[in-house]
């Protein structure tokens, strides 16, 4: 068998892959209506670091699907997970919600165009998301359907949607650890855990053992990433981050830097890393690249 790149240059070649994928799956510019377009395409291509994404591919190949007849399938399970983050960063900038002027290090949509044109933005890119993944026809019909109704399911009330509903109506309150866990395995970690199961659903029907660690996993790196980014708002400056640093402290949002503090909020990133590597186990060497990203949710810096 011969060696596997090193993390670096996979990660690159993912990035770069589904750079590419999300250029063929988004509407031209050219197409009517062209302005819309042209925001759905200045929102998704040419930045973010793609975690989403990365998370399909290392899942996929873990199962024999990152290559093949499957590659395509995988390509738009990654474009899927990535347009659902996309819109939801669009609309979670608006002045309605946290009213943010930068993303990605440059200016938010609603700002570099409208509010109306943000709006339908993020309506189209979560309809394009299920279209494309629909698209994945290599894969078994049934095996197809549970993964629409798993990424709707991420997405929705009982995902990402709720998890910022609850981070709304939290500002200036007093949350309990649990509670604040709670609020961000909906807000961040249910998307990074369907993008982990699509990626895996990619190549094949999942045993319940195998669900299961994948879950577990999942649940370690969604709070590590929660975790981390609110180390980053609070240590790091807007220019690091390609977005306003300091943001959650000002608005009097609850977080675990403000509940635990500094120092153990990042012992508890550590601790959720070790957490994510113990439920790979099962699948000893062939999890590689999803305990690599792990260690990349833990350490990024930005």
């Amino acid at each position: 068998m011969s060696a596997q790149p090193d993390f670096r240059a996979w990660m690159e070649h993912v990035q770069a892959c589904t750079e590419a994928a999300l250029e063929r799956f988004l509407p031209a510019p050219t197409l009517v209506p062209a302005r819309l377009h042209e925001a759905m395409r200045y929102t998704v291509l040419g930045g973010g670091k793609r975690v989403r994404p990365l998370l399909v591919h290392a899942a996929g190949s873990l199962f024999g699907a990152a290559d093949g007849e499957d590659a395509d399938a995988v390509a738009r399970a990654a474009c899927a997970v990535e347009m659902i983050h996309a819109y939801s960063l669009v609309h979670d900038d608006m002045p309605c919600m946290d009213d943010d002027a930068l993303r990605r290090g440059k200016p938010t949509v609603h700002v570099a165009y409208d509010e109306a044109t943000a709006l339908l933005v993020g309506d189209a890119l979560q309809a394009q998301a299920f279209e494309v993944l629909a698209g994945a026809a290599e894969v078994a019909p049934a095996r197809l359907i549970q993964m629409l109704r798993l990424l709707a399911e991420a997405a929705g009330s009982s995902g990402m949607c709720g998890g910022q509903a609850i981070d709304l109506d939290s500002v200036g309150l007093s949350l309990t650890l649990d509670e604040l866990e709670r609020m961000h395995q909906l807000k961040t970690g249910a998307m990074l855990r369907v993008s982990v199961l699509l990626g895996a659903l990619c190549g094949k029907d999942l045993a319940p053992q195998e669900m299961d660690a994948l879950k577990e996993y999942s649940r370690a790196i969604g709070l590590a990433f929660q975790v981390v980014d609110d180390v980053l708002d609070a240590t790091e400056d807007s220019a690091t981050l390609g977005k306003t640093a300091g943001k959650d402290a000002a608005a009097n949002k609850p977080t675990y830097v403000s509940i635990l503090g500094l120092e153990p909020s990042k012992a508890l990133a550590e601790q959720l890393r070790r957490q994510a590597h113990e439920a790979l186990a099962p699948f000893g060497e062939q999890a590689l690249r999803l305990r690599e990203l792990a260690d990349l949710i833990v350490q990024r810096k930005a």
